[in-house]
């Protein structure tokens, strides 16, 4: 392909052909006001010169992509898993032949990949296409998955997305930025050359998350997954709440990440590394410098050192330059001192390498650093303070560690709240290494085998949200509406309704408003007990319980949980038939078929209880010479919205799952049959579970559901319920970004809600562990 061919203009890619748009040129008045002007970038700070056009895709041009793409999945999926490797790995040797091209064009847009990269991704993508059904069984895949992108991510970061969709046998459309526009307008050709049918890979440009909201909105898309920075993935969650297609997101931009020096690290390398990192290599996140406070000294005897020379950094705009003086002006005023290799200019894009020495761990510039050449640089004085500062951003992407100590790098990479751990280097990057952010820092996994599930589903699960358009919403008022809370009449205990408590911070009690719900009778023809009328302040004290707990809970050795969930278990055999009654009373099923209900939990709290021990990872094939290790960690607090349908089961599952990975957990019992939930607290309190680690609240689910959503330390929330509740957690819970499990059910009976309790697959306990867990990875160099 080139430029003068069509027109210096470059349209979106469909069906393995790219749309020439000829009225464009012939009769620009209304079509040209969908071109965006692409700049190329000869180096990462310097401004561009404009080299050709993308054309923003219309509605035609969505539509037209989406059925190319439907079809080109069904000649993909079909396909043996051999013959899809062979493909990728054709195309290994068609980037051996053109990667020299694909390298030019993309140091020349600012989105710089080597060809070698690519080539390594795609071996390693080839492999897995290869051993899907061998090692992955019983997954299948999504069918047509949307890849979005901001307009400063690399392109390394849209393949990691991309290849894996395709190695496990989906159709892709990438909607690129800026950056990475015709560089995946050139792979994409390159990849229908090697063999990929047509409209399995096709690439729609635009200029903003508009066109990424219009492209999910298309009932043919099965998944939309999202890579950039956090702002773009904030406006793409808001904007396709309540489609009914599910989102992760990857804010892999602009992330602030810690580089701890501890006195035992080899000094020259740590301050050479965090200069190279800091100061000139294009920068996807921010460092925040922690040094020991007994070497600070020396630390920044050599940070003058070797700055010494260098020039000043261009910005980006004139805008950013603002941001920057802003920044030193308010850390002059909070003590912090300079160093500078050079004086400032007095205007203009650009700015002297800054280290900004005595910050505190609470400033703004160093919680949210302005977009410059700006090192913040903090001391602590033990390893555990170390770790307490290292941990204090809001995000969890990476961490270099510089140390000798290898038990001291280990401990604090397990301590450090984050997804990837360097030690003794920054910024390695490979596919077989999990990349899951932490915190405010994604709610999915990329790379490695764990990153292959997110574009897979289970063959037995039918897709857990029904494609629909978003209602119109007062997303303030949800949740609003009171629901018929009255106070039990205790004058004749002997008549009245049985008053049940909740279950916060390991004791049963009332709830905070000392209000109650009315529990009606199968028939809804009378009151069969009273529950508490849970809210924000009981969430809130759920929440200040669990989290003191579930530290030291995730640390305990996963025979010590096993052995917490086999006593669980006891527990719930030795109240049996009071369980048994709460099911029978409240569902109207038969004895037979409570006490069967509440046999299956017996039995899946001890699977669970078995499960601890089981998947811990392990150690992973990297190219480079060093190890590297992955291990699944807890994600934190969790809330968990229960379902209808098998109100017993359904719990100790979820329970089970949340628990056994080393979470807290904060229950909401479904509204509709809360009784076996809260008569479930009986057997919690008989246990020797922590106190908090298991709080169980009941009330309205609207009600429940936003104050779990705006509580800011639940980092997860499981969803059964409404079209609306879901539509309204897609759309709150962005800050900070909550992983979320969605499941709309359909009907009052609770008979259409995607998942059936009573079966027993390994792959189904599978898919609910790694619901419950996030990933870490960890690189330690040996040459």
């Amino acid at each position: 392909m080139t430029l003068e061919l069509y027109h210096n203009i470059l349209g979106p890619y469909l069906n393995a052909r790219y749309i020439l748009y000829v009225n464009v040129i012939a009769q620009p008045s209304d079509y040209l006001k969908t071109l965006t002007t692409f700049m190329f970038f000869h180096s990462f700070w310097s401004p561009g010169v404009d080299v050709c056009s993308t054309v923003c895709a219309v509605e035609d041009d969505i539509s037209q992509c989406a059925s190319s793409a439907l079809n080109g999945f069904k000649a993909w999926s079909v396909l043996s898993c051999y013959q899809r490797a062979k493909v990728l790995l054709r195309l290994v040797s068609v980037l051996g032949q053109h990667g020299q091209c694909v390298s030019e064009l993309c140091e020349l847009c600012g989105a710089s990949c080597s060809s070698s990269t690519l080539i390594r991704q795609l071996q390693y993508y080839s492999s897995w296409a290869q051993l899907r059904d061998t090692l992955i069984t019983n997954w299948t895949p999504l069918g047509v998955v949307a890849v979005v992108v901001s307009d400063d991510c690399s392109l390394y970061s849209l393949m990691l997305k991309v290849l894996p969709a395709l190695a496990m046998g989906n159709s892709v459309i990438i909607v690129p930025g800026l950056n990475t526009a015709p560089p995946a307008l050139l792979l994409a050709q390159l990849f229908i050359g090697a063999g990929l049918p047509a409209g399995a890979l096709n690439v729609l440009t635009g200029s903003d998350m508009s066109l990424c909201a219009k492209v999910a909105q298309n009932p043919n898309i099965s998944h939309v997954t999202y890579s950039g920075n956090k702002q773009d993935g904030v406006m793409l969650c808001k904007a396709t709440a309540g489609m009914g297609v599910p989102l992760s997101v990857s804010p892999c931009i602009g992330a602030t990440c810690p580089f701890i020096i501890f006195e035992s690290a080899d000094i020259d390398s740590a301050v050479d590394e965090v200069i190279e990192t800091a100061f000139k290599k294009k920068r996807e996140v921010h460092w925040v410098l922690c040094v020991q406070e007994s070497i600070v000294d020396s630390v920044v005897t050599r940070l003058k050192l070797r700055m010494a020379g260098m020039k000043c950094v261009a910005l980006r705009s004139d805008g950013d330059r603002v941001l920057v003086d802003a920044a030193i002006q308010e850390a002059q005023q909070q003590g912090a001192t300079l160093i500078q290799p050079c004086s400032v200019p007095p205007s203009g894009a650009q700015y002297p390498p800054t280290v900004l020495c005595g910050a505190a761990p609470s400033s703004p510039f160093v919680v949210c650093p302005a977009p410059g050449p700006l090192l913040p640089l903090m001391t602590f004085r033990t390893h555990t303070e170390g770790v307490t500062i290292g941990n204090h951003t809001p995000h969890g992407q990476a961490a270099s560690i510089w140390t000798e100590d290898l038990t001291l790098a280990l401990e604090t990479a397990r301590s450090l709240s984050v997804g990837s751990v360097w030690v003794n280097s920054h910024s390695v990057s490979d596919p077989c290494m999990p990349v899951s952010g932490h915190k405010d820092s994604g709610t999915c996994t990329d790379g490695g085998q764990e990153g292959l599930y997110q574009f897979l589903r289970l063959r037995s699960s039918p897709p857990p949200l029904p494609r629909s358009s978003p209602v119109s919403m007062d997303y303030s008022n949800f949740g609003t509406a009171a629901c018929p809370a009255i106070i039990p009449d205790d004058s004749d205990p002997a008549s009245a309704p049985k008053p049940y408590p909740q279950f916060v911070g390991g004791k049963a009690c009332k709830s905070v408003s000392g209000c109650s719900l009315a529990v009606q009778s199968p028939g809804g023809s009378g009151v069969l007990a009273y529950c508490p009328d849970g809210g924000k302040k009981d969430v809130r004290n759920a929440v200040e319980a669990a989290i003191k707990v579930q530290p030291g809970w995730m640390k305990k050795s996963p025979s010590a949980r096993a052995q917490s969930l086999y006593s669980l278990a006891k527990g719930l055999e030795a109240k049996r038939r009071d369980i048994a009654a709460s099911i029978n009373v409240q569902t109207g099923l038969s004895m037979d078929e409570a006490e069967k209900e509440v046999e299956l939990g017996i039995a899946r709290l001890s699977d669970w209880a078995a499960y601890c021990d089981k998947v811990q990872g392990g150690a992973l094939p990297m190219p480079q010479s060093g190890s590297a290790l992955s291990f699944p960690e807890a994600l934190g607090v969790l809330g968990v919205v229960l379902p209808d349908k098998n109100p017993l089961l359904s719990m100790v599952t979820l329970l089970g799952a949340a628990i056994a990975t080393g979470n807290a957990v904060v229950m909401v019992p479904c509204q509709k049959y809360p009784l076996p939930a809260l008569a479930f607290i009986q057997v919690l309190q008989s246990s020797d579970l922590p106190a908090g680690l298991v709080n169980i609240i009941s009330g309205g689910r609207d009600q429940m559901t936003v104050a779990l959503a705006n509580h800011s330390v639940i980092k997860a929330i499981w969803y059964w319920g409404s079209a609306e509740g879901c539509q309204y957690l897609q759309h709150t819970c962005t800050s900070p970004l909550k992983t979320l499990r969605l499941f709309c059910q359909k009907d009052e009976e609770g008979k259409d809600e995607g998942k059936d309790w009573t079966q027993s697959h390994p792959s189904f306990m599978e898919e609910m562990w790694r619901n419950a867990v996030q990933w870490k990875s960890v690189w330690i160099p040996t040459a």
